[in-house]
């Protein structure tokens, strides 16, 4: 018979976890929700194996692959722990395996398969991460990616009563969302699926999480505000969990609870260990308290992230916060001298690094240093140059807003201030045909919104006020774009768009 067994931890379990020592080692969380996924190995491994996969719901990797792997070596008949050693190498919503995990990944459905599965359905499991873990080359992630969704949605297919393959087919869904389809079919697809799942397993950890990740977006954030609300309830020892529901207080411009969220988020995380996701609370806790116009707490965060050390630059989402944190600081204040000292983490992806050029190519702009301008230019589109050779077009494209923004700003400076409005135009373009990634709250400053502010600076309020307004439809209640678009409603002579933006602005924080 079929029950639910609440994820909980023993005591024993932690103190093994804990001596893993690792960047994102930490001992894997208690309150995580309440999952079950029926399996044949043995019943003494069956609530570790749930506990397991509680925290694979909730991206916990190193934990989750920690444990399965000591229910493999606590069962050697458990060929689904194999399974979920491999998936907990594949981080779907974060940056694709490297060569390294993907080879691991192999070796572990190597050894399911060795075991053999006692079902049907464990079988269909293990032969769809099978699809994914075909080969050892990164670059071919795209392809592996769709040919995971397809074999997963033969696995919900074939079980449709079975809630789990469901959970897993609209995650893989999800994951492989075209970033340029702003219809958000695969989202939808996804919210479909887990929908009747949430109403019936309303504690489940991945239902939740994988609802706020498809509603992520300026068309479906409103309908994620209740799975945004019960998550961090359903988790709340899970610092992914405490930190998810500030993707959609992010989309809304809900910033005090996207504050409450990461703090909370950051305090765990920090408790546990876990620097990665640490650092993904604070690059949302340093954008909510911009956007709050609490510019001294975004100051300290910023401070304490310097005073951490050395972090991994392979690491995405590591680089990704220590980067963007300091970057957002800077331009979103204007303190142009600061950005043009920014340089980016030795190794860094060339996505990442180009956020550090772009930070000092606006600087040198502002500062009328065009010569320098040029030089991180260079630095920018060799970094595009970069990613276009690794295949990754999404980052790419995105590295090309930046460039065009950049040579805006240039353009700008020299007084070309037709080039200047048209590339920034371009970019506004460009950028507004792409979703954003789950690891940013979003662009440092939207281009559309550095048009707005560009056309005010050249006495073109009535455009500019038009282009702000746009802005502040896809990024709701950013300060900047507020307070720009109160100035260019006021130039225009439109006291009562005036004063419609001037009531959104913060109330100073006490």
């Amino acid at each position: 018979m079929r029950t639910r067994l609440l994820a909980f931890l023993l005591v024993s379990t932690a103190g093994s976890a804990a001596a893993g020592g690792i960047e994102h080692s930490h001992p894997p969380p208690q309150r995580l929700g309440t999952v079950h996924f029926e399996t044949s190995c043995s019943t003494a491994v069956q609530a570790r194996f749930d506990h397991a996969l509680a925290l694979l719901h909730s991206f916990a990797y190193d934990a989750a692959g920690k444990e399965f792997s000591e229910i493999a070596a606590g069962d050697s008949g458990c060929a689904m722990a194999h399974w979920g050693v491999a998936m907990s190498t594949y981080h779907q919503l974060w940056s694709p395996p490297g060569a390294a995990a993907l080879q691991a990944g192999q070796d572990e459905l190597r050894s399911a398969r060795r075991i053999g599965a006692r079902s049907g359905r464990e079988r269909e499991f293990i032969e769809a991460a099978a699809v994914y873990f075909s080969d050892a080359d990164p670059a071919h992630h795209a392809a592996r990616a769709k040919a995971y969704e397809r074999a997963m949605q033969s696995v919900a297919h074939d079980f449709p009563a079975d809630d789990e393959a469901q959970v897993f087919y609209a995650l893989a869904l999800i994951a492989t969302a075209p970033p340029t389809d702003r219809s958000h079919a695969n989202q939808k697809r996804a919210a479909a699926i887990l929908e009747p799942i949430y109403q019936r397993q309303p504690d489940h950890p991945g239902v939740a999480h994988y609802l706020i990740h498809a509603y992520d977006s300026t068309e479906l954030a409103p309908l994620g505000l209740p799975p945004a609300r019960a998550y961090a309830k359903i988790a709340p020892a899970a610092p992914h969990a405490l930190h998810m529901p500030s993707h959609i207080f992010t989309r809304l411009g809900l910033w005090d609870d996207s504050i409450a969220s990461n703090e909370a988020a950051r305090r765990v995380a920090h408790e546990q260990g876990d620097v990665g996701e640490e650092l993904h609370a604070m690059d949302y806790l340093t954008y909510a308290y911009l956007q709050r116009g609490r510019a001294e707490d975004a100051a300290r965060v910023v401070a304490q992230l310097r005073a951490m050390g050395p972090l991994r630059a392979n690491d995405f989402k590591v680089s990704y916060a220590a980067t963007a944190m300091p970057v957002r600081l800077a331009i979103e204040r204007g303190q142009w001298r600061d950005a043009a000292a920014l340089e980016p983490q030795p190794g860094s992806a060339p996505h990442v690094a180009a956020l550090a050029h772009w930070a000092r190519a606006l600087a040198h702009a502002h500062l009328g240093r065009t010569d320098l301008t040029r030089a991180d230019i260079a630095q920018i589109e060799a970094c595009e140059a970069q990613a276009h050779a690794l295949g990754d077009d999404y980052w790419s494209t995105q590295i090309g807003v930046l460039s065009e923004e950049a040579r805006a700003w240039s353009a700008n400076a020299l007084g070309r201030a037709a080039d200047a409005v048209s590339l920034l135009r371009q970019a506004a373009d460009a950028e507004d045909g792409l979703e954003k990634l789950p690891v940013t709250p979003g662009p440092i400053i939207p281009a559309r919104e550095q048009l707005g502010q560009l056309l005010l600076a050249r006495h073109r309020a009535a455009e500019a006020l038009q282009e702000l307004s746009r802005a502040l439809r896809d990024a709701p209640r950013r300060l900047a774009g507020l307070q720009a678009a109160v100035r260019a409603a006021e130039a225009a002579g439109d006291q009562a768009a005036a004063a419609n933006f001037r009531q959104l602005l913060p109330i100073p924080a006490g």
